[in-house]
């Protein structure tokens, strides 16, 4: 993953939210040369809060390493400079509400064929086919349509997944499938069209309960910090009052918690409890046996039998927690109030050290933009 991957390559994005500036905004990673257009007001993510020094949080996380232009799209002048923008783009990403970019004249078909060697990616919540394809959404109401509701939460209702997930699926899906067009293009000099959906996304995610209830007759459950499929595999309160996740994958682990933590090697054995599919019917009385063992001692303690017996687990971290991990890689981004600190990308290349453009002041770069593509 250099970050000069992209140098060279130039991506206009019409974006705003979510699912449209997380792709546009691993391109800048990489390199690539990011135009972000707003509208005159600004990106509506801009607003979401202003709890990291006056700014929001969803934005400066998503939005780094690009240049900001507002371009009011009902003026035909500026109408005629993004299409100036795109004679010479390489990628141009959009995320307008349905119909939005076919009403400006810059349907698919009609860029398809003005630049060939343009890849599209058209960002919106259900497709353009099918029923719904007119339907405005956004990150909840797909979690609700997708079924992720029908599958977390607990017993008492659903609960929303506590970041914009649907978004996120769909950004990571379309920033892979531009990659893998380029790559297409490198092999065959012509750009393609992409359509991108938070509903098919998430529906992707969702293929295990879906093939579960599809061909098995499962019903989802909101099983909570539990597996649904899995036993033991949850949360268990220690004698400190601190939470412990703990997770068995396979009976050889199953024999080594009931030896090494629980102190009963005959556990494992035991009726409702010698194989995964006994221990989830037998849920309640299994977990409550692993937890009185866990309750006897501190988090600590129970964590040092668990990397002894080769057992996973996982603390429940609270955001105090989240901000001291001692395994956080963080990187520093500067915006108009300042430097902040993120939780680094997911992947990086050892021995390389990434830099990171800032976070653009609104319409920082409509000057010189316009200047540059005035023609």
């Amino acid at each position: 993953m250099n970050m000069a991957d992209l140098d060279g390559l130039l991506v206009v994005s019409l974006e705003h939210a979510v699912a449209a500036p997380y792709a546009s905004c691993k391109l800048a990673d990489a390199g690539a040369r990011v135009i972000k257009i707003e509208r005159p007001e600004g990106d509506f993510a801009r607003g979401y809060d202003g709890l990291v020094k006056g700014q929001s949080a969803y934005f400066v996380w998503i939005n780094r390493g690009k240049e900001s232009v507002c371009l009011d799209l009902k003026n035909p002048t500026d109408l005629g400079l993004l299409r100036n923008m795109l004679e010479t783009a390489d990628v141009f990403i959009q995320n307008l509400a349905p119909g939005a970019i076919e009403r400006m004249g810059f349907g698919v078909e009609t860029l398809r064929a003005a630049f060939p060697r343009l890849i599209i990616c058209s960002i919106s919540g259900y497709g353009t086919t099918g029923p719904a394809k007119d339907q405005k959404a956004y990150d909840l109401l797909i979690q609700a349509e997708s079924g992720l509701s029908a599958i977390n939460g607990t017993e008492h209702g659903p609960a929303r997944v506590g970041v914009s997930v649907c978004d996120i699926a769909a950004g990571m899906t379309a920033y892979q499938t531009i990659l893998q067009a380029l790559i297409g293009r490198g092999k065959t000099g012509e750009g393609r069209a992409i359509e991108v959906s938070l509903f098919h996304a998430m529906s992707d995610w969702m293929n295990v309960p879906y093939l579960q209830y599809r061909y098995g007759g499962k019903e989802p459950s909101r099983a909570g910090l539990k597996h649904p499929t899995i036993a033991p595999y949850g949360v268990f309160e220690c004698s400190d009052g601190k939470s412990l996740l703990l997770s068995i994958q396979n009976e050889r682990e199953w024999a080594r918690l009931c030896d090494i933590v629980l102190g009963d090697p005959s556990l494992e054995s035991r009726s409702g409890f010698e194989t995964n599919s006994a221990r989830v019917e037998n849920r309640e009385t299994v977990d409550r046996t692993v937890g009185s063992a866990l309750a006897a001692r501190s988090r600590d303690e129970n964590i040092d039998l668990l990397q002894r017996a080769g057992i996973a687990f996982g603390r429940l971290t609270e955001p105090e927690d989240l901000i001291g991990h001692p395994q956080h890689n963080l990187i520093a981004v500067q915006t108009g109030a300042g430097e902040i600190e993120l939780l680094a990308p997911g992947a990086h290349v050892p021995g390389e050290v990434a830099t990171y453009g800032p976070v653009p002041e609104l319409g920082a770069d409509t000057d010189r933009v316009r200047r540059e593509f005035d023609r």
